[in-house]
């Protein structure tokens, strides 16, 4: 069959609106599309490709575990499951994870996790779920009703109740909308999809304080900032403020789908046999290849070449800016970082992505006044000089378009 872009108008359900061109082959950070042509990658498949595409290491674990089990149903267990659980609750505050396959499913875990162990501890009083404008936390329903946007959970009949939200950034009006009936605090510590915004110091030691100070649990919700992408394992170990329960997905499968909810042996405890589940969660394929994903990024030369690839980054952007003068600033940490727009450009993202696209150079937005970056951790310096050099051509495209 002859495959196009068209055939997508006719087949697929009208959600999404992908790009003209059709990727077929992907090798570290590029990627060609059917005509041959060549493409830098600073979009990560939103990052997910913590180590770029068809990374050797990947291949063999997936190829390796291909030819012994594939699927099992939680009936029973594995040992690439187990393997991996053991590292995750190593190498950070966590005594139990929980798998699913994707972010979205790890964090209906934890906020079903929270309210469960918050009804059981304390009472039906205790429902009230916390969380922040600009928001992001998955497309399932409970998620994206506690997800701060509410063009994503608006049009589909009543919503989960019981759920809050304030500014990011802002802890008086936290600490005026928490109280003793909070079970949850869901929060991003580096909001993703709101913007690429960073927290305070002050701002997120306050709102762990708070919640201690409240009996609520503090959920991070890491889908997108975990597994190396800020230069740290996990981000939380960057601002000095440890949750009880962690979500993990994107870069932990390494481009499989795969999803964890991390969390202590007494929270854990809530979730007893038949309170909630999940087919294809700990799946031996997903898990051998997030178990060698895992295993690579967890190096301190790793996790130090993505700091130093993040000045790359802002050194070059820098002098880009300085010539176009289109952002106010770069935001971010790590491989996650927002080229926000100013008020000359206010609201054309959507026009920088698509120049850059046709200057094959693969990126992403966050929102309408931020172009997002979100590449493969260990991206060769030579990939990311030559992506920002596409870039600016991008850049002066629009400019010259105004």
């Amino acid at each position: 069959m002859h495959v196009t872009r068209s055939l997508f108008d006719e087949v697929m359900v009208p959600n999404y609106n992908p790009a003209s061109m059709v990727p077929v082959r992907g090798l570290g950070s590029r990627v060609w599309d059917q005509d041959g042509n060549e493409f830098i990658d600073f979009a990560g498949g939103i990052a997910v490709n913590a180590l770029g595409h068809c990374h050797p290491e990947l291949v063999k674990a997936l190829t390796e575990q291909a030819n012994k089990l594939w699927h099992l149903s939680n009936v029973f267990t594995n040992e690439p499951a187990l393997r991996l659980a053991k590292k995750l609750t190593e190498h950070t505050f966590a005594e139990r994870a929980y798998f699913a396959n994707s972010g979205a499913e790890a964090n209906e875990a934890a906020l079903k996790l929270a309210r469960r162990y918050a009804l059981e501890k304390f009472g039906e009083h205790k429902q009230q779920i916390i969380a922040f404008n600009q928001g992001f936390h998955g497309r399932t329903f409970f998620t994206v009703t506690v997800g701060g946007q509410a063009a994503y959970s608006d049009g589909f009949g009543p919503k989960p109740g019981a759920i809050d939200h304030c500014a990011y950034n802002d802890l008086a009006a936290f600490e005026a909308l928490i109280s003793d009936n909070t079970c949850a605090v869901m929060m991003e510590p580096l909001q993703g999809e709101g913007g690429i915004i960073s927290p305070t110091p002050e701002f997120i030691k306050g709102v762990r304080e708070l919640c201690s100070k409240h009996n609520a649990l503090l959920i991070f919700d890491e889908v997108q900032s975990g597994v190396g992408r800020t230069g740290h394992l996990y981000a939380y170990m960057g601002v000095g403020v440890t949750p009880d329960i962690l979500t993990s997905a994107k870069s932990l499968g390494g481009g499989f789908p795969i999803g964890a909810m991390l969390t202590t042996t007494e929270i854990a405890s809530h979730l007893k046999p038949g309170t909630h589940g999940s087919t294809y969660g700990g799946n031996p394929l997903a898990c051998a290849v997030a178990e060698r994903t895992f295993d690579i990024v967890n190096d301190p030369a790793v996790l130090e070449g993505v700091k130093r690839k993040e000045q790359l980054f802002r050194d070059t952007l820098a002098t880009i800016n300085n010539k176009h003068k289109v952002f106010s600033e770069i935001r971010g940490k790590g491989m996650l970082l927002g080229c926000a727009l100013n008020e000359d450009f206010a609201g054309q993202s959507r026009a920088f992505l698509d120049a850059s696209t046709a200057q094959q150079l693969m990126c992403l937005v966050a929102g309408a006044n931020v172009v997002r970056f979100a590449p493969s951790l260990i991206i060769p310096d030579e990939d990311i000089a030559e992506g920002l050099v596409r870039f600016e051509k991008a850049i002066a495209s629009v400019v010259a378009a105004k």
